[in-house]
């Protein structure tokens, strides 16, 4: 993408968002609209993966908050006429463009690092650097059982990188790019401005130091085209549900031999019909008898992935106690696991009948003059 490209698209406009939007707002709409229009979602889509194309370029811009100021300066100063020398009652204007995307976290395309590569260097030209590629956001949904004990999986991403039609010049198969006759392949043409000589881009080649006379009819003369690949990523043990994912260089490719960008994954989480989660530890609700909570028992418990365990139940266990049984929750980080607490939950027979029913005629006599809501009343009158 070249300098007049950044500049003249509206990122805001393609999110579909106003220019004061939060961040958690253009969060949020990109992954709506990337859902939408990804192309694993609209296979043979060439209109869906053109916009998959245009709102990963704008977020990559706008999620990041220094690129989107600069973005947003960049495109005040074109919207005026050019470049300012001179702020409202300062005396002067300050604007870093020698470092927009230099290193940083590259957006696809030529963007503005060779736009503005030298606008303000007063010993010469700068030359073209090494650009980083842009970072790369997904989503994955695991099972239960993969979060808890990691697994890899299939990730098939869209990002931007060099065509392979031509090779990243930009220029029409056969053809190659000519040196720019106005800045000879600098980019940036100097003026004088009093004392000073100002470097801005060349107006002939906007920054580029090359012209595309016949244009690759793939990028139309970008250099940088949408690549879709499929990789297999390890999702680390004991991930959380939500929980987003670094994964260092496994971004879009760099430019000039700048490293690639990363990777980010947000996995989501299936829920387990049996087991649920809190943090390290997993958790279970297990029924249990009258009789063996009033007298106690030792009752098997299912773990997950694993064999049962053996708990013993204390006699007068009340409903909702919770025991720990150590080691069988979730993976952490350093390899130990978390525990697995055990709820007790008592269940109350809907229907009794014979001996049972005499028996429990006979306790309810036996027991009469325990009143177990009597502490209840007391307090209640202030007692």
């Amino acid at each position: 993408m070249s300098g007049k490209d950044y500049v003249e698209k509206d990122y805001y406009k393609v999110l579909g968002v106003p220019k004061d939007a939060s961040a958690t707002e253009i969060k949020k709409t990109y992954r709506k609209l990337a859902r939408e229009f990804h192309p694993d979602a609209n296979t043979g889509d060439a209109k869906a993966e053109e916009r998959f194309k245009d709102i990963s370029e704008a977020y990559d811009v706008l999620s990041d908050e220094k690129r989107r100021k600069e973005y947003d300066e960049a495109r005040s100063l074109f919207a005026n006429g050019g470049f300012r020398t001179g702020g409202p009652g300062t005396g002067s204007y300050s604007f870093d463009f020698g470092d927009l995307f230099s290193g940083g976290q590259g957006g696809g395309g030529g963007g503005l690092g060779d736009v503005f590569g030298g606008l303000f260097n007063r010993g010469g030209p700068r030359q073209a650097q090494p650009r980083r590629g842009a970072d790369v956001e997904t989503e994955v949904t695991l099972s239960f059982e993969e979060a808890v004990d990691g697994a890899t999986v299939p990730l098939r991403m869209t990002s931007q990188a060099p065509c392979r039609l031509c090779n990243g010049t930009g220029a029409k198969s056969g053809t190659t790019p000519r040196v720019c006759p106005t800045c000879v392949g600098a980019g940036t043409v100097s003026r004088g401005q009093g004392a000073f000589a100002l470097s801005e881009p060349c107006k002939d080649c906007r920054g580029r130091g090359m012209i595309v006379d016949d244009p690759c009819p793939d990028c139309h003369g970008s250099g940088r085209a949408s690549s879709a690949r499929t990789m297999q990523v390890r999702i680390p043990a004991g991930v959380q549900a939500d929980q987003r994912i670094r994964l260092k260089g496994k971004g879009a490719q760099g430019e000039r031999g700048g490293q690639p960008g990363d990777l980010y994954v947000t996995v989501h989480v299936d829920p387990h019909p049996v087991f649920g989660r809190k943090g390290d530890n997993l958790t279970v609700t297990v029924p249990v008898t009258f009789p063996e909570a009033t007298l106690g028992a030792t009752i098997e418990v299912p773990t997950l992935n694993g064999p049962a365990v053996k708990l013993k139940l204390p006699p007068g266990s009340a409903n909702g106690l919770t025991m720990r049984a150590r080691g069988k929750g979730a993976t952490r980080k350093d390899g130990t696991r978390g525990d697995l607490l055990v709820t007790v939950e008592v269940v109350v027979p809907q229907h009794v009948t014979g001996d049972a029913l005499n028996a429990l005629e006979q306790y309810r006599e036996a027991t009469a003059s325990d009143d177990p809501r009597a502490a209840l009343f007391r307090a209640a009158k202030g007692a």
